[in-house]
């Protein structure tokens, strides 16, 4: 018998009601053949409870022996407690042949003797400026054991915490939660004081179990951990020969300077990509399952490639990669422009033997990128046309999950996630996980890139590729795909692999510089097309571009500033708008809201003598955000209302231009701006819903000049809201939702809004070059009361009761694979 074996924990646990020795860990044979697993207590065998568990990881790390996933083990042995155990003995068995794997006498049977009555686990922890964030799983093995969950501070006062107990199917399959207790898992928040130290407490009445939690180690740790796996990534990105240059060049420059000069190092993930990779591969058994199923709709999808002088093992990979496709209705068509290329031709010809589904055509000569597509698509016969280049790889459930898409709608356009591929197709590395459509997103950066499949008959009707445009001619495709199309559908999957190797973009972006043009000008003739008055301009990123719309008209901008004292931050505020802007038709209506010192009022005066477009209005109600700001907006006269925090700077002279030329286009609703902390962090660039049961600002805490993921801290794009402390929304639509929903007087209206926006299909977008200082909460405070944590979890309540839809469905505009019970833009 030959095998591998390994066991991760053994533990003796003893509870009320039952005592078990249980085993987890993994074992294969090497040649396949079954394993049996025999226990043995004092001499005897005696009866285990076994449970397969799937484990990817093992199956990767000894994939040349073809190990099965389920190679995984959960063992239970029951005992008597009552009685000795002497001598455990743990087997593995195959055939006749039998390995002693593990022996504990009764000294070391003591010593993994387990009594508590909890299980648990804390699986992440997250901090940031204003507020720790613990996730993780906790539940009691006693009969009547309740698990309550508490944090301390070192006073032990007990802090007010927002707490979401979830259910954990995951912990069921892998053996560790009984059905009863799936819902163990915990996401809960609460503001921190830096100096402060705390304890989370997990009790379930019999025992208790302390975390302890002290900021300035989190916050140390973390800052540890973005900078070590930003460093790891630049260094994977590079070849052998450019590792000294890397180091280098974060000696002089630091770890900020190389996220300036490796864009692609833009990824956090607390889960190794290729951990996730691996335990997200669809099973032998599932692939065998895809190709049996028999769909209602099945149409062709004809993928068309272009080759030249294709490497021999890069040709016969990608190819291998749609003969092996557990959806069989679907034809390649291949042009070949590599001019009498015999290896290349030698192939070709092999294949269309083999297979009656792949069909080729030589070109005379090399036409180039475009038109070498063109024409392979005259080959095509299919109802949908699949972009597909040369040297990459389709996963072998594409096919199956774009015609599983197309069971439930017609789509016009469907398009996956994707990751790379060394040139040796041995690491998979840069994932891209997309957001559903996002026009903003796309004319700032060819985002979809790959696998993008379309009707064929849009594509016959923009008459395919523009040779005016290679190097970017996907885009400008692209743009007229969507520009006709009603109906785009996201696949949140890795079923695309681009390849790097040094001839590719992938593999060095600086050498495509032609490219980057020629996507400038596809962004270009697009808006021409849309009737969209705007400019593009490169935005110092490879690929990446600033669209900047002009603002026809000049429309009068209100500016509506909610204020309670605090006069010292409300005259920067003015006064940066005044001074700075390069935007000079605007208003500005302060609402006093119980202000109680004298010098206020006598700032008020001032003000309204030194500006004519400065006027103060009084309301005289209670606290309700909500309100003010609906009461505010009936003294102004603009088209357009920009709400605006009294603890905002401006930064950007053509912040409100950039804003307004956004606003001003049919489609859109609302623009956000981005906001940053006094120490040029970021505080706000976009609002995922669903972080906490409610909804969170992504990248916060990363530097200014930091990309965010795939970039989009830095380029405009869409979320599905922005924070009120800065948004700018047309006057029309203000009016027709209702104005702010006044049942949330403190949190969630600015969100509640901007999902009212989106039920009327208006998109909501976040404007990254218009930047602004907010100080946060000067005015109000932050939530760091019982009374007022009390009040923030009320009207979370109140948000989860208005709009469950996109709490089951999860942010559109976020990509699932993302689990918003942990730091935003990282792998569970």
């Amino acid at each position: 018998m030959q095998y591998k074996s390994c066991i991760d924990v053994i533990k003796y646990r003893i509870k009320p009601e039952e005592a078990y020795i249980r085993i987890n860990g993994w074992a294969f044979e090497k040649n396949g053949q079954p394993l049996e697993i025999i226990t043995e207590i004092n001499g005897k065998v005696v009866p285990n409870r076994l449970k397969k568990i799937k484990r990817p990881d093992v199956a990767e790390k000894f994939k040349k022996m073809k190990v099965d996933k389920m190679c995984g083990f959960h063992i239970k042995v029951y005992v008597d407690p009552q009685k000795d155990i002497e001598d455990f003995r743990f087997y593995l068995q195959s055939g006749k042949e039998k390995k002693l794997i593990k022996k504990l006498d009764k000294k070391e049977i003591e010593e993994i003797i387990d009594r508590s009555t909890i299980s648990h686990n804390v699986e992440q922890y997250y901090i940031d400026r204003e507020k720790i964030v613990v996730s993780g799983w906790a539940f009691s093995n006693a009969k009547a054991g309740k698990m309550k969950i508490q944090v301390f501070d070192n006073a032990e006062t007990e802090k007010k915490v927002v707490l979401q107990v979830l259910n954990r199917t995951d912990l069921i399959e892998a053996g560790f939660v009984s059905k009863e207790n799936c819902r163990c898992g915990f996401h809960l928040e609460f503001p921190y004081e830096r100096e402060k130290r705390y304890k989370l407490r997990l009790s379930d009445g019999i025992n208790a179990i302390n975390i302890y939690l002290e900021p300035q180690k989190l916050l140390k740790k973390q800052r540890i951990k973005s900078t070590v796996g930003f460093i790891k990534q630049g260094i994977k990105k590079t070849n052998p020969r450019t590792v000294k240059k890397v180091v280098k060049y974060i000696r002089v420059n630091g770890v900020r300077g190389l996220k300036a000069y490796i864009i692609q190092g833009v990824n956090r993930t607390e889960k190794s990509y290729a951990e996730w990779f691996t335990e997200n591969l669809p099973s032998r058994e599932e692939l065998d399952q895809q190709r049996k199923t028999v769909f209602d709709k099945q149409p062709k999808i004809s993928i068309i490639v272009p080759t030249y002088r294709t490497p021999e093992v890069f040709l016969r990979e990608m190819i291998d990669s749609v003969v092996n496709q557990t959806y069989g209705n679907w034809e390649l068509c291949i042009a070949d422009g590599s001019e009498g290329d015999p290896v290349v031709e030698a192939i070709l010809e092999d294949y269309t033997k083999k297979d009656s589904r792949i069909k080729y055509r030589l070109l005379e000569k090399n036409l180039g990128i475009a038109d070498n597509t063109n024409a392979a698509l005259e080959l095509a016969t299919g109802d949908y046309i699949g972009l597909f280049d040369h040297d990459d790889i389709l996963a072998e459930n594409a096919l199956y999950e774009i015609v599983n898409a197309l069971q439930e709608d017609d789509y016009d356009i469907l398009y996956t996630d994707e990751d790379k591929i060394s040139g040796d197709g041995r690491e998979h590395n840069d994932p891209n996980f997309k957001p559903d459509f996002s026009m903003d997103l796309f004319r700032s950066h060819n985002y979809i890139t790959h696998f993008f499949v379309v009707k064929h008959s849009i594509m016959n009707k923009i008459e395919g590729f523009r040779s005016e445009y290679d190097g970017s001619q996907d885009y400008d495709l692209m743009f007229r795909c969507i520009e006709n199309s009603e109906k785009i559908k996201h696949i949140p999957m890795i079923l695309y692999h681009w390849r790097i190797h040094q001839n590719s973009v992938a593999g060095d972006p600086a050498s495509k510089m032609y490219a980057y043009d020629a996507g400038k000008r596809a962004i270009e003739a697009h808006l021409k097309r849309m009737n969209i008055a705007a400019s593009v301009e490169h935005q110092g990123l490879w690929g990446m571009y600033h669209v900047k719309y002009e603002t026809p008209g000049n429309p009068l901008i209100s500016i509506v500033i909610p204020n309670k004292d605090h006069t010292k931050d409300l005259d920067v505020c003015i006064r940066s708008i005044q001074e700075k802007s390069s935007y000079r038709n605007f208003e500005m209506i302060v609402v006093e809201n119980n202000s109680t010192e004298k010098e206020t009022f006598s700032y008020y005066e001032k003000i309204q003598e030194e500006f004519e477009n400065v006027k103060v209005v009084t309301w005289e109600g209670s606290f309700n955000y909500s309100a003010i700001n609906n009461f505010g907006v009936k003294y102004t006269n603009g088209e357009y209302l920009l709400f605006l925090n009294n603890d905002t700077e401006m930064i950007s002279e053509h912040a409100l231009e950039e804003m307004l030329g956004c606003c001003m286009r049919e489609e859109v609703g609302a623009v956000g701006a981005k906001l940053l902390y006094e120490d040029d962090t970021v505080q706000h660039a976009g609002v995922v819903v669903g972080f906490g049961g409610y909804a969170g600002h992504v990248n916060t805490g990363i530097g200014r000049d930091d990309y965010g993921y795939m970039v989009r801290a830095m380029i405009n794009c869409n979320y599905s809201a922005v924070t009120a402390a800065c948004m700018l929304t047309k006057k029309e639509l203000f009016l027709q939702v209702g104005g702010f929903d006044e049942q949330f007087v403190v949190a969630c209206n600015d969100v509640d809004y901007c999902l009212q926006l989106r039920s009327l299909d208006k998109l909501i977008v976040y404007n990254a070059f218009a930047e602004w200082y907010h100080y946060e909460s000067k005015s109000r405070g932050y939530e760091d009361t019982p009374e007022k944590l009390a009040r923030f979890e009320n009207e979370v309540k109140k948000f989860q009761k208005k709009w469950p839809e996109i709490l089951e469905k999860g942010d559109p505009f976020y990509n699932p694979n993302f689990p918003v019970t942990q730091a935003p833009f990282t792998l569970g």
